[in-house]
């Protein structure tokens, strides 16, 4: 088996950064040289990591993920009830999503993703399954284009670091959550060694907490009983 970050090295990146920015982002976005897989934008002294394309796909929905993830215990983590209304934020080919839905059976689950490709792999999915509380959001990438006030669990797995206007995004997420909703923050451990991710594509707790903090986020607990990531939650 290769190891994990053999495949974020031949992931090609698929946004170019806009030149002309407003004054407000070049108030909270710098930009230097930094890693060979980074995007030379940096927010907070973090630097914002290549965005992992749809061309990635059949590693989001590898065979050994569960066992190097344990999904089930994070699905656990988030306590999902039956009517909960949950947002699968960069929800990819949907490797959550339609693990989430049944639970949520009275609910519903939006899977956001801003690539076109990965929303016509779930579309195809909720036709061969017959799903009906899933709904495909494409969002673009300073915006959710959520309801407002309208969910009641976020997840973001591994994607969160890959956001080009962090800053946006999450004044975005913020207004889709209701006020008593809550966010899960899954990354990959920065601070541990051991985990085989490139180091721009994980994060710290410390880190984590400085940005979402920022936004206006009170951070609540990391439940540390995931293998490799964070399950980190905060709330409004």
């Amino acid at each position: 088996m290769k190891p994990i970050y053999y495949f974020l090295l031949i992931l090609t990146p698929i946004f170019i950064q806009c030149k002309t920015q407003t004054a407000t982002t070049k108030e909270v976005y710098t930009y230097k040289i930094g890693d060979r897989y980074g995007t030379g934008k940096w927010y907070k002294g973090r630097e914002i990591a290549n965005v992992m394309g749809f061309q990635g796909m059949s590693w989001l929905e590898r065979p050994e993920r569960e066992r190097e993830e344990n999904t089930f215990k994070l699905l656990n983590n988030m306590d999902i009830e039956p009517n909960d209304v949950i947002a699968d934020i960069g929800s990819g080919s949907g490797y959550h999503v339609f693990k989430m839905a049944p639970i949520a059976r009275n609910g519903q689950v939006f899977a956001v993703d801003i690539q076109e490709e990965m929303l016509a792999v779930m579309r195809e999915k909720i036709a061969t399954n017959g799903m009906t509380n899933v709904s495909l959001i494409q969002g673009t990438e300073n915006s959710t284009n959520l309801p407002e006030n309208s969910i009641d669990k976020v997840l973001l797995v591994d994607v969160y670091h890959e956001f080009s206007f962090p800053v946006e995004m999450l004044a975005s997420i913020k207004k889709a959550l209701k006020p008593n909703g809550s966010i899960f923050l899954i990354e990959y451990r920065g601070e541990d060694l051991n985990v085989p991710i490139k180091k721009v594509h994980k994060m710290t707790e410390k880190q984590a907490i400085k940005e979402w903090e920022a936004a206006g986020f009170q951070f609540i607990e990391n439940i540390s009983n995931l293998p490799w990531q964070h399950c980190m939650v905060f709330q409004k």
